[in-house]
């Protein structure tokens, strides 16, 4: 039987596809678009049981649904961070005033998040948090800066790893903080403009930003053990959605391949197999290790290390079956406006950095050698 052919679970994914077929439109603003989907009760699946998300669904059923999305072209969602990662981390970690003050906005899509995490010259070393939050009377006072903090620009709130015991170092005395974005004078936003022109990222500046003292997710100096389960959870049940996504891109790149004729290369036509080939490779695997993460801790790094690869390798061959005109932009490049990309174009372009965001190939390997293998730790400095 083939994963959620159950009557049930076809019954639901058929639910999905009428609803996505009505609802979902290219042109609508992120913002409406969050709160339609939470109107409808499609945030928050599996929620229900603390009450504070909306419908119940199986794991399977949260598949289906994230699979029908990304197979229907649905909008970008901006509240995918507050619901995939925030909300299980609070459901996990979070204090009962917590759960029930943040969750219900993120189920109604309400209140965006943003992730702050990486800092400029710690890259993917999130031990080497430098942001301190200096306790107060009624909360906590937050300066630093974080970088390629994805849609902070839109964000309402921001999950912040900062170092709440001064001196000390790596993975110690630091605590989850929940911080306000609306402080002017006190966070400042900055996109950074990326090679595809676009600007998904940003940097974050910290200047006396007021934490309240009720919003540290896991209590005072244990943000570093709340950090790490939030990553397991990121590599979820979002990873097969990916997928899908994957497979439509991989079509474009074989359909390029026949009109060009590449195809006829017998290198070109290995390469195209392989890549459908680890498709599937990691589909199974994530398949395998769907709701296991914390039985094999090695499975999130091992998920982000295959992915990550094929995609850019992906973007390689997206370029290369198309030859010269590969080069040649949709519109004219010389124009003063932001230049346009195709979709070969950004997905070469985009791509070169999925082996570094999100953790890179190297912390990676470095987390499957230390925790999964058993080998000696690298050296990071002295401990505190």
């Amino acid at each position: 039987m083939e994963f959620g052919s159950a009557p049930e679970d076809e019954a639901f994914r058929g639910e999905v596809r009428a609803w996505l077929g009505a609802h979902a439109k290219a042109d609508v603003d992120r913002r409406s678009w969050e709160r339609a989907l939470g109107a409808a009760g499609w945030i928050g699946l599996g929620w229900a049981e603390g009450g504070y998300g909306n419908r119940t669904a199986t794991l399977t059923q949260q598949v289906a649904w994230a699979e029908e999305y990304a197979r229907s072209a649905a909008p970008p969602r901006s509240g995918h961070i507050g619901e995939n990662l925030l909300a299980p981390t609070l459901i996990a970690h979070g204090s009962s005033e917590q759960k029930a003050r943040f969750l219900p906005p993120v189920a109604a899509g309400e209140e965006l998040w943003c992730q702050g995490y990486s800092e400029p010259g710690a890259g993917s070393d999130l031990a080497g948090v430098r942001t301190a939050a200096v306790r107060e009377a009624d909360g906590y006072r937050v300066s630093g800066q974080k970088i390629w903090t994805s849609l902070a620009h839109e964000a309402d709130w921001c999950f912040v790893l900062a170092r709440t015991e001064p001196g000390s170092r790596r993975h110690h005395g630091l605590s989850f903080l929940l911080v306000p974005m609306d402080q002017p004078g006190r966070v400042e936003v900055r996109p950074i403009r990326q090679m595809t022109g676009t600007s998904d990222f940003n940097e974050v500046f910290f200047d006396g930003a007021h934490a309240r003292a009720e919003h540290v997710v896991g209590g005072e100096g244990n943000g570093w053990r709340v950090a790490m389960s939030l990553l397991g959870f990121e590599r979820g049940v979002s990873t097969l959605a990916q997928q899908i996504g994957f497979a439509e891109e991989l079509g474009r790149v074989v359909r390029d391949a026949v009109r060009t004729g590449a195809v006829d290369d017998p290198v070109v036509r290995e390469r195209l197999v392989r890549q459908w080939a680890e498709l599937r490779v990691m589909r199974w695997n994530a398949l395998r290790t769907l709701g296991g993460s914390a039985a094999e801790p090695g499975a999130p790094s091992v998920a982000k290390l295959l992915w990550g690869g094929w995609h850019q390798r992906l973007g390689e061959l997206a370029v290369l079956v198309r030859g010269a005109a590969a080069s040649v932009g949709p519109a004219d490049w010389s124009a003063a406006a932001p230049y346009e990309l195709d979709a070969a174009q950004h997905l070469f372009l985009f791509s070169r950095a999925d082996t570094v965001y999100g953790g890179s190939d190297q912390v990676q390997r470095t987390i499957i050698a230390e925790r999964v293998l058993g080998l000696p730790r690298e050296p990071k400095g002295v401990e505190s």
